[in-house]
């Protein structure tokens, strides 16, 4: 049996009248859901806020943040959506049960509609230069692949283990209700901290990134982390993926019941590591703009030839600092 998928990349199409994840016909103007979920713009007061595109120039208002969709994909994502926000509701153990696919497309739609609004954005912004929008390649098979993978809300999609994924839990106290999200839609990445936990997701990174990362983690080890210390990890999290310059590989198979998608094995070419160096000075960078509630620079953050300062390691005995240690708000 084939099964048809839909693929907007492979000319690169996006707009109104066509359903996000099937490629069917959207006719009405009830036929969208929201980027950001419903439950988020009323708890946290968003509808009216404005969200900075990737141009880092546009502003879109929460609200008018949505996506086309048949009925169909719109209960499958509601019925998503009621269970994320229970869990959520409830905090830290309770996202910890909720399987990893399920927080996979919850936060994959939401970075998956972040993209599209930006490339929408873009292709606008070069049609009025009468300029011809397209992504190279590469871009264009991430994506693809990004997107067959949400595509298992509704079709017969499988991952086999381990799944192109990692996501990170981390126990986090904020002194009020917050909902402190931040992205990065090129490179899939994705963080969200409130009600008690921090999440860091790589939508596509085959667990590398996480990998990476796995001995900081397992030093906080269900620690109950100060947002400056979440921001941090965020931080190295984000850069990290930025220096990833493994290729991910899938193996993608078809059967009576439907696809299977498998990661296969990172193996280093020659001469190359999975990952670039690693520069302090950039990292500083990357910090500094995850510190900005803190008023922190990257001058405060490194001075040649200290390394950057940490909230998360003791520079001396390299330990987790005790987060009842740090005097800044949180």
């Amino acid at each position: 049996m084939t099964f048809l998928l839909y693929n907007p990349f492979e000319n690169v199409h996006f707009d109104s009248h066509t359903c996000l994840l099937t490629g069917a016909d959207v006719f009405t103007a009830d036929e969208f859901i929201p980027v950001f979920p419903d439950w988020v713009l009323d708890r946290f007061l968003l509808r009216d806020k404005k969200f900075t595109m990737m141009d880092q120039v546009t502003s879109v208002m929460y609200n008018d943040l949505k996506l086309p969709c048949t009925a169909d994909v719109s209960h499958a994502f509601s019925k998503l959506e009621s269970e994320i926000q229970d869990a959520f509701n409830n905090g830290y153990d309770a996202v910890k049960s909720i399987p990893s696919e399920k927080l996979f497309l919850w936060m994959g739609k939401i970075v998956y509609g972040i993209l599209y609004h930006d490339l929408i954005l873009e292709k606008t912004r070069l049609q009025k230069q009468n300029k011809e929008f397209s992504l190279s390649p590469r871009l264009k098979e991430k994506f693809a692949l990004f997107h067959l993978m949400l595509q298992s809300l509704v079709s017969p999609i499988s991952f086999k283990e381990p799944t192109p994924w990692s996501i990170s839990l981390v126990r986090l106290k904020y002194s009020k209700d917050i909902f402190n999200y931040r992205d990065d839609p090129v490179k899939l990445m994705f963080s969200l901290g409130m009600n008690g936990f921090g999440l860091i997701a790589c939508l596509q990174d085959n667990g590398l990134v996480k990998q990476k990362q796995n001995e900081i983690l397992g030093k906080i080890n269900g620690i109950v982390l100060h947002p400056i210390q979440f921001e941090e990890l965020c931080a190295r999290f984000f850069y990290s993926n930025y220096l990833l310059q493994y290729k991910t590989k899938y193996k993608i198979e078809e059967c009576d019941t439907g696809i299977s998608i498998e990661t296969i094995p990172a193996e280093t070419d020659a001469g190359k590591e999975l990952f670039g160096k690693w520069d302090d000075n950039m990292f500083a960078q990357v910090l500094a703009g995850h510190w900005q509630p803190w008023g922190l620079t990257k001058k405060d953050i490194i001075t040649f030839p200290n390394d950057p300062v940490s909230f998360l390691l003791n520079d001396y005995t390299h330990e987790l600092i005790a987060p009842d240690s740090i005097t800044l708000p949180f």
